[in-house]
């Protein structure tokens, strides 16, 4: 317990420290602890300890702990599967991995059936891997408008995975180049949506 408590506390100085230096606030960035490998115990002393919201990235994990872990946002952060899609749509709050038209049109037919909107990230591949899900960059805009047509999500940023790089500085050219294009999107496509 001490060390889940401990190495919260940690992260979350942590945090704050690079929201002051970035010139935002703290509160506004949200801690989502992925419970990937843990018991529903240790989950629920890490909610115990303050975590609000949890990230798994296994459908079958989310059934499997869900009704054994204290009230909490689930996300599912994992490559999502169409027909899966069915057994988590009541029990996550934001799918982070959307990566398909078809997948939307799952999401969309599912939260239609519990009359819930859904909140979702888009993947970017932004280092073009083959190996690796997500949209292309260069097609982010053009997925992104064609979302529009789904009332039941609700699109809320970006996504992305880096490659393996040797060293820190390499990996930030990846998530600068995906937080650029989404504040681009937002700016110069979808005006009408709040900015992610």
């Amino acid at each position: 317990m001490e060390d889940i408590r401990g190495n919260l506390n940690k992260i979350n100085e942590e945090i704050k420290l690079c929201a002051e230096r970035c010139g935002r606030n703290a509160e506004d960035v949200l801690l989502c602890a992925v419970s990937k490998t843990r018991t529903p115990e240790e989950i629920n002393i890490a909610i115990d300890a303050g975590v609000t919201d949890i990230g798994e990235n296994k459908v079958q994990e989310i059934m499997d702990k869900f009704d054994a872990v204290k009230p909490v946002k689930w996300h599912m952060i994992g490559h999502l599967q169409t027909n899966k899609v069915k057994y988590i749509i009541d029990k996550v709050s934001m799918i982070h991995s959307l990566d398909s038209l078809s997948l939307a049109a799952e999401i969309e037919k599912q939260a239609a059936k519990h009359g819930i909107v859904m909140d979702v990230l888009v993947e970017i591949n932004s280092g073009m891997e083959e190996n690796k899900s997500g949209i292309a960059p260069d097609g982010a805009a053009e997925f992104c408008k064609a979302l529009s047509q789904f009332s039941h999500l609700r699109l809320c940023g970006f996504m992305t995975m880096a490659p393996k790089c040797e060293k820190i500085e390499e990996y930030r050219k990846y998530f600068r180049k995906t937080s650029q294009l989404c504040l681009d999107i937002w700016q110069k496509t979808l005006h009408n949506i709040d900015r992610p």
